[in-house]
């Protein structure tokens, strides 16, 4: 597990780096405005359908299953893979020419401003994408199984590289208007997308796996795996759309010159509580949090899941229990700092990376205070990861399906009640708080399913990250006020390696075993 973990993390650290130079290209280029905002929301559509179909619903219930053919017959289980790969990509293909029918039904006869046109524009070209990534995250939880994690974790590098490139050439080089540039990013998406699915196919092959065109629907493997997709679907469709709907809420509930600065409530007139930049600054306030859930909370999940999916498959309970239980301790040492660290640095962070070129200061002040209310989420967010795929290790997806119901009807009741006290705050608390009552929900379940002995452990472990994290933030305090009169590079440059050399001697004083994530040794790797 530890080794699976530290080879996706160190591959997912430099796709996030990549894609931090993306957002930095996004911020000199786009800016945070409408412009951005229609693409934020454009390109999530098909990440979201990657997130659903992709390493979502269809991958969470092919690794348990493959791997349990894989243990019985190998032959068997390439039928499978060949299998699921051609169906989801025919039900991909269709559930896309029908989506660029409607889109362009409604662009033709419904759209009615400029600001709309753009956002269908975008989605339209860019929607073929959400086949080609997610034929990339099955083909990645094939790779899980076979323990080979580096071409998966390399895939997201390849789209940051290429986005990166079309935005610079085209800016630079060709110096097109933002609104021009836009479109020819979009194309690149695509491209992308082709050599995502390229290089996977080697390392593939090395395994012993040559996807062919396949249609075993009758086995019952394959039925499995439809039984337990379908409450996946159900429980990840409600969690993405909920995800899509806090930028809706925020582009509906924006002001903007074509609309206006308020609109008609029951005969009243009320003032829009967010300005157009809103989806914009919700977009990079989640990018820096996703920073440290991407390379840590993630890689630890999608490194632990083919191990719990073992234990589960040989009804080892204990084993299972144990995994889970170390997967939760990972969780809290890496998140309750991260936490800290986030907030300290957050506006200088924003600063320098992003204001620049159609970045203002303003913009680094809404987006630092919506980043303050996402980060307070991200133990929630980390432990979610690991929770969620225990039980689809266990080929449960109802559970996790009813705390994503409960998770979302809170969700949208608080953010059509916080966003007009706290703005884009508003939104972020609202899904912060919604993680811990989904976190809560599947910790209970989990621990009447495998025992006492699946949170038993975590009390010491928060005590002791509680410690060391607090010896950091004294370090943090110390260096940002020694650094208050330095430029923002400066007081970054000194404040982070300050912090985590003093949390990681903090944590080895304290015997913190989970320190062994980031450490090498032979003792680790046991």
């Amino acid at each position: 597990m530890i080794k699976g973990f530290r080879q996706i993390a160190s591959l997912t650290a430099v796709s996030r780096v990549f894609g931090f130079v993306r957002d930095i290209a996004y911020s000199h280029f786009f800016g945070a405005n409408a412009l951005l905002d229609a693409w934020t929301i454009a390109f999530k559509i098909p990440n979201l359908a990657r997130r659903l179909f992709g390493e979502g619903a269809a991958a969470a219930s092919l690794i348990p299953v493959y791997s349990e053919q894989l243990h019985r017959d190998k032959q068997q289980a390439k039928q499978l893979a060949d299998t699921v790969v051609t169906v989801l990509f025919v039900l991909l293909a269709a559930i896309i020419l029908i989506a660029e029918a409607l889109i362009w039904a409604y662009y033709k006869f419904l759209s009615t401003t400029g600001e709309t046109r753009l956002v269908l524009s975008l989605t339209s070209i860019m929607l073929p994408y959400m086949l080609l990534v997610c034929t990339v995250a099955i083909l990645a939880g094939i790779l899980h199984v076979h323990r080979h994690f580096a071409a998966p974790a390399a895939a997201p590098i390849v789209l940051n590289l290429f986005i990166i490139a079309s935005i610079f050439v085209t800016g630079w080089v060709f110096k097109l208007h933002p609104r021009q540039q836009v479109f020819f990013v979009a194309v690149a998406v695509l491209i992308a997308g082709l050599t995502q699915i390229a290089i996977q196919v080697p390392p593939l092959r090395a395994a012993g796996v040559s996807i062919r065109p396949a249609w075993h629907i009758h086995s019952d493997a394959f039925k499995k795996i439809i039984l337990l997709m379908a409450p996946m679907i159900l429980g990840l469709t409600v969690t993405q759309i909920n995800t899509l709907a806090d930028d809706l809420i925020a582009w509906w509930f924006s002001a903007s010159p074509e609309k206006g600065t308020s609109f008609l409530l029951l005969g009243n007139t009320v003032a829009y509580p967010l300005k157009r930049g809103s989806v914009s600054h919700l977009y990079y306030s989640q990018r820096l949090y996703q920073l440290p859930l991407g390379v840590f909370g993630i890689s630890l999940a999608t490194a632990v899941f083919p191990v719990m999916s073992a234990f589960a498959a040989k009804k080892d309970l204990p084993g299972l229990a144990e995994t889970v239980s170390k997967g939760l301790r990972c969780c809290l040492f890496i998140a309750v700092p991260a936490t800290v660290g986030i907030i300290a640095i957050a506006t200088p962070l924003i600063a320098l990376a992003f204001q620049h070129g159609q970045f203002t200061a303003k913009d680094t002040d809404m987006v630092a205070w919506t980043l303050l209310f996402y980060a307070l989420g991200l133990c929630g967010y980390f432990a979610q990861q690991v929770l969620t795929r225990a039980f689809y290790s266990m080929q449960d997806s109802k559970t996790p399906v009813k705390s994503a119901l409960i998770a979302v009807f809170t969700n949208v009741v608080l953010n059509l009640t916080l966003i007009w006290s706290l703005g884009t705050g508003g939104l972020a608390a609202a899904t912060a708080l919604c993680s811990y009552l989904q976190v809560l929900v599947l910790a209970l379940a989990l621990r009447r399913r495998l025992g006492n002995s699946t949170l038993d452990r975590l009390p010491q472990a928060f005590l002791k990250t509680i410690v060391a994290t607090f010896c950091m933030s004294a370090a943090i305090a110390l260096t940002l006020w020694l650094s208050r009169n330095c430029p923002n590079s400066l007081k970054l440059l000194f404040v982070v390696p300050a912090a985590a050399a003093v949390y990681l001697l903090a944590a080895k004083l304290l015997n913190i075993e989970m320190l062994s994530l980031l450490t090498a040794g032979r003792r680790t790797e046991q």
